[in-house]
């Protein structure tokens, strides 16, 4: 999806064992913080899980947290993703990003709740995971840009437009997270997301 060139070389095997085995950690260790919390799963659980080794654990991951981290956002990405693409074809970007954020923080589980407020409290003192969430941010944004380039027909290579409506979407996402976060999770996350949107929108 984030591959925006004709002719762009697929990744090839090595590459893609790579991230089979990452994603499978990641996989692992958001299910056992899901099943026992953040503080009772371990790296070496992870590793077992995984069926890989420490040492390879710690070549994907500077810490437990940054893989509960990517095992636990990869997914709600992608969810987000799909929520995306299928808007409808007559809104605005920036409509679709907020009918999108919209939707699915209308949808927000007890045990998604209970993970997100666990992960901000130990990323408050974790640096590692401070910077794993600063470069999965400007990931997400580029897989947002790549939906809305797909949606308007253009190559964000070429046309800033999609990246400019991307950073605005992240940044409304992450200011509402933020805000809900502080308020320990008892406001609503969606009305959040659309006042965080309706701001911007408003410049």
């Amino acid at each position: 999806m984030n591959q925006f060139r004709e002719g762009a070389r697929p990744p090839g095997l090595r590459e893609r064992k790579r991230e089979a085995t990452r994603l499978r950690i990641a996989t692992e260790a958001a299910r056992l913080a899901t099943a026992h919390g953040v503080a009772a799963t371990t790296a070496d659980q992870i590793a077992d899980a995984a069926d890989v080794s420490r040492a390879t654990f710690f070549r994907f991951f500077a810490t437990k947290e940054t893989a509960i981290a990517e095992g636990f956002s990869g997914p709600k990405v992608e969810e987000l993703l799909t929520a995306l693409a299928a808007q409808p074809r007559e809104l605005a970007p920036l409509d679709a990003v907020a009918r999108t954020f919209q939707d699915l923080g209308q949808v927000l589980d007890e045990e998604t709740r209970t993970l997100v407020l666990e992960q901000a409290r130990i990323a408050a003192g974790s640096p590692a995971l401070q910077a794993w969430m600063a470069s999965a941010w400007q990931r997400d944004e580029m897989l947002v840009a790549a939906v809305l380039a797909e949606r308007l027909g253009v190559d964000p290579l070429d046309d800033a437009r999609p990246r400019m409506v991307a950073a605005v979407a992240m940044a409304a996402m992450r200011l509402g997270l933020e805000r809900w976060v502080a308020a320990d999770g008892e406001v609503d996350l969606a009305d959040l997301f659309q006042d965080a949107i309706r701001l911007r929108s408003e410049w």
